[in-house]
């Protein structure tokens, strides 16, 4: 069995793709390959989404954004888009979904945790999805 992977993508691959990156690595761990990119990247990971992940256990300062690449979505069974609208590569085949959630990008940790919180759930579910436990 191929081991299934996931792709997700924002505008700057910051915050929301970076946080649901890290729940995915967190609970998964190498039963779902997983990706994350954005349509217009950021220098950096944003300071409060770490501080927000790193409050539940999960580290993400070693990551940094990433360009959206046309190869990685091809390369990934599962596109999650976290409010890129059409900066996204459409490709028939692949699952899509898009994950309404707020951005985290100048907002305080009160803000954030909850938007951390609801990528943990909608990542628990895909996950359960996607890599079932036996």
């Amino acid at each position: 069995m191929t081991t299934p992977s996931v792709l997700f993508v924002c505008v700057h691959n910051a915050g929301r793709s970076q946080m649901a990156a890290g729940f995915v690595r967190a609970l998964a761990g190498d039963r779902i390959e997983v990706r994350s990119a954005g349509s217009m990247p950021a220098e950096q990971i944003n300071p409060i989404a770490v501080a927000a992940m790193a409050e539940v256990g999960i580290d993400i300062t070693a990551e940094q954004p990433k360009v959206l690449t046309t190869e990685a979505v091809q390369a990934s069974d599962a596109v999650i888009t976290m409010g890129c609208g059409d900066a996204c590569p459409f490709f028939p085949g692949k699952r899509y979904e898009d994950w309404g959630l707020e951005d985290p990008a100048g907002q305080g940790i009160e803000a954030v945790r909850p938007i951390r919180d609801d990528i943990r759930a909608r990542v628990e579910a895909l996950v359960a999805e996607l890599a079932p436990l036996g």
